[in-house]
């Protein structure tokens, strides 16, 4: 066997592996590089806050608390084109579940170059409005300027951005998970080591505080864009895709916007959620505080989010080939195991992180005492709520890997608007219980989430397929198959 075709078998779950191997142990063969994946994402953020928490006592509340502002007005900005890179992974993986590589093959390379336009009108729009969102989110005039600094850098490197996390998302559902990490392991490894030369000014370069923690990360976002399309062009692990392939096509563009389009609703319903309640916790009596607490609390619970985040998509690859291939009982199995193994680990990562809450606040912001103490409240009232989030995750794997993503999208909008935003609302202001109440309404949200999202799961048929048999094709033959032709039907009966 030639060595290229060697290293593809090696970094990919084959589809005979995805459609019949023992559950728990192919969800991790795909999730493991995913988990790490998703660790490395973090640390971009995380080493970020780590270098700028370091800054001197007169400046580092300030700029941690500008960083956490800028976390949601970005998500809230790039949420919406985002979320149709939803509809590639779908396609990807039911075509590649069907046996119909030629059709991934294209579906990848059409959610590429839709991601590159997305990522280039994001760039615009975030460094003419970010400003604006900011100011509306807090009355420190110092965390505003922090804030205000980042965002405009970061967008600039949006396209960037958009290119290396749709090469993960089409290479995730065709079945290798190692090649995307291999990238994030590269480029996140030059963040880190970037990040204290430009923030404090070491060697050749200028001392550039939060707009240095910035300028790093989009330079390791560019680099990962690059190493992607070499990949892609080189077609060396699987999927490849041609110049010719990244030019505009509204055939299959329609098709990845209306399977993705509740996906983006749902997700940029979420994230302007997280604005507001962003702006919620900045109007508390001790907001810089609040919200620089929030900040460095959240971004530890994200990193104990690695493991979910890396079997969310593992358990929607594998339903994706299970519906293309037509083994509905084996995607409901595959469902329900990964739902019970993301809520019992995160029950022992919440336990972990309770016990290191106090000595990782300290580690982060050593000088602010009172950044400390709001942290360990923030975490002793939220961290037992994160399990329950492991079940809202697992049930919307199901709809996205089998492309059904309205389900999803009312889950994502009644967890956020009809339940966080108003309860961290409820409990902070209308109880004067301030930031105490709002990390308790966080706490009841995520609760009733997952009971809502059992329901959904329970009760809507989320079996059915994106790609389906033409009536006009039934007689001929494909590859021992019979041929599909691309349809979206009709949403999921409730």
């Amino acid at each position: 066997m030639p060595r290229h075709l060697e290293e593809t078998v090696a970094r990919t779950a084959s589809r005979k592996e995805i459609l019949e191997g023992p559950i728990v142990r192919t969800m991790f063969r795909l999730a493991w590089p995913l988990m790490i994946s998703s660790l490395l994402h973090y640390l971009y953020n995380m080493a970020d806050t780590f270098w700028v928490g370091h800054l001197p006592a007169s400046e580092n509340a300030s700029a941690v608390a500008g960083l956490q502002i800028a976390g949601p007005v970005i998500f809230f900005l790039v949420a919406f084109a985002f979320g149709f890179n939803s509809g590639g992974l779908a396609l990807v993986s039911q075509y590649m579940g069907a046996h119909r590589k030629e059709e991934a093959n294209t579906a990848a390379a059409k959610t590429l170059s839709l991601s590159v336009v997305f990522g280039l009108f994001i760039m615009v729009t975030g460094v003419i409005f970010s400003p604006a969102l900011l100011r509306l989110l807090t009355s420190d005039p110092a965390v505003t300027r922090a804030g205000t600094i980042y965002t405009r850098i970061i967008f600039i490197g949006m396209p960037f951005e958009f290119v290396a996390a749709a090469y993960a998302q089409v290479m995730a559902a065709y079945g290798d998970t190692i090649t995307p990490m291999l990238v994030n392991l590269a480029t996140v490894l030059i963040n880190i080591v970037l990040d204290p030369f430009m923030i404090f000014g070491w060697g050749p370069f200028a001392r550039m505080t939060v707009a240095g923690a910035a300028l790093a990360t989009i330079i390791c976002q560019a680099v990962a864009a690059a190493i992607s399309l070499v990949i892609l062009f080189r077609g060396r692990h699987g999927l490849r895709v041609t110049w010719r392939d990244l030019l505009p096509d509204w055939f299959w563009y329609r098709r990845i916007l209306k399977i993705g389009l509740p996906a983006s609703i749902g997700v940029s319903g979420t994230s302007f959620g997280f604005l507001v309640l962003t702006g919620i916790i900045g109007r508390v009596p001790n907001a810089t505080i609040a919200l620089s607490a929030y900040g460095i609390g959240d971004r530890f619970i994200n990193v104990s989010f690695i493991a979910i985040d890396g079997l969310s998509l593992a358990i929607s690859t594998m339903v994706g080939h299970a519906l293309g291939g037509d083994l509905r009982k084996r995607a409901n199995s595959v469902v329900w195991t990964g739902t019970a193994l993301m809520f019992g680990m995160l029950v022992g990562e919440g336990v972990l992180l309770w016990v290191l809450t106090p000595w990782l606040f300290r580690a982060f912001i050593p000088t602010q005492p009172a950044i400390i103490k709001e942290g360990i409240l923030f975490m002793s009232l939220f961290l037992p709520s994160i399990p329950f989030f492991g079940i809202v995750n697992g049930v919307q794997s199901a709809f996205q890997g089998s492309g059904h993503n309205t389900p999803p999208m009312i889950m994502q909008l009644v967890r956020l608007w009809g339940l966080r935003v108003p309860l961290s609302w409820f409990f902070g202001f209308a109880l004067h219980m301030g930031s105490r109440g709002i990390w308790t309404g966080m706490l009841v949200s995520n609760v009733l989430a997952a009971i809502l999202a059992l329901v959904f799961l329970a009760t809507v048929d989320w079996h059915h397929k994106v790609i389906e048999r033409s009536p006009s094709a039934a007689g001929e033959v494909f590859g021992g198959e019979t041929p599909d032709v691309l349809a979206v039907p009709a949403e999921p009966q409730a």
